[in-house]
């Protein structure tokens, strides 16, 4: 069995499946992907994304304003409120992303900074997007103590060396389908470098779908082909990878 440990299923284009989400978690099912972490990218569409995934338990969900969604302000408080929620298993995502966004960099770090308080106050890990912010995704994480929850570095696309100063601190690292491009070169070097109890495997859907569903909105069930990939770089079986992955999130999201 597979865990998709990061996914947006509110943003799924659900024409695409007959409207119903219901077909989204069927084909997972099939491709033996039983459960997903729906993960939040603004406060303000946080109820809607809870509406939206209640009928499926083996959805979890997670709460946070994304680095690039800083457009409306960050409240911390409305992120305590809406946090506490027995669904909500995770902080996040969270980060600073320098790459698209540099112009907004104070406010994100200052948004990153209070979810990292807020998570550990409320003792659940953190997910981090981080893009071109290295040392200092890696010094908040340590100035906030964020050690004492964990976490994920998601979507990874860094260096070896960040994600062992990561790993250091308790945090996983998450591959998406981007190990799968053709100019993914340098990250496959540094999947085949991980340790396994230290990796989840996740879609990111509906973005970047892996190969060989390039151009197709991404969903759950193709998690199964990023692990199947990762599987065959660290010369594993697909069933070794998914075992180890999912009691990987296991330990990580649900042991708290």
């Amino acid at each position: 069995m597979l865990i998709d440990s990061h996914c947006h299923l509110d943003r799924l284009d659900l024409s695409l499946y007959d409207g119903k989400l219901s077909n989204v978690i069927a084909n997972a099912s099939q491709n033996d992907v039983n459960e997903m972490l729906c993960v939040s990218v603004t406060l303000e569409t946080f109820s809607a994304m809870l509406e939206t995934i209640k009928p499926f338990p083996s959805v979890y969900a997670s709460c946070g304003q994304h680095p690039l969604n800083q457009d409306d302000g960050f409240n911390p408080d409305l992120l305590r409120k809406f946090a506490v929620d027995p669904r909500v298993i995770a902080i996040g995502e969270t980060g600073l992303d320098n790459f698209y966004a540099p112009e907004t960099h104070d406010i994100q770090r200052a948004s990153f900074i209070d979810h990292v308080e807020v998570a550990t106050e409320l003792n659940k890990p953190l997910i981090i997007h981080t893009r071109d912010a290295r040392d200092e995704t890696i010094a908040i994480l340590k100035e906030g103590q964020a050690d004492k929850v964990g976490g994920v570095l998601h979507c990874f696309t860094e260096s070896l060396a960040m994600a062992e100063q990561a790993m250091d601190m308790g945090f996983y690292i998450s591959i998406s389908g981007i190990v799968t491009f053709k100019n993914a070169g340098e990250l496959r070097e540094v999947v085949k470098a991980l340790p396994l109890e230290r990796l989840l495997v996740e879609t990111d859907s509906p973005y970047l779908a892996p190969v060989p569903h390039r151009g197709k909105e991404n969903q759950p069930a193709y998690v199964r082909d990023v692990a199947q990939f990762i599987a065959d770089l660290k010369q594993v079986s697909l069933e070794e990878l998914a075992q180890v992955t999912s009691h990987n999130f296991r330990t990580l999201f649900l042991s708290k």
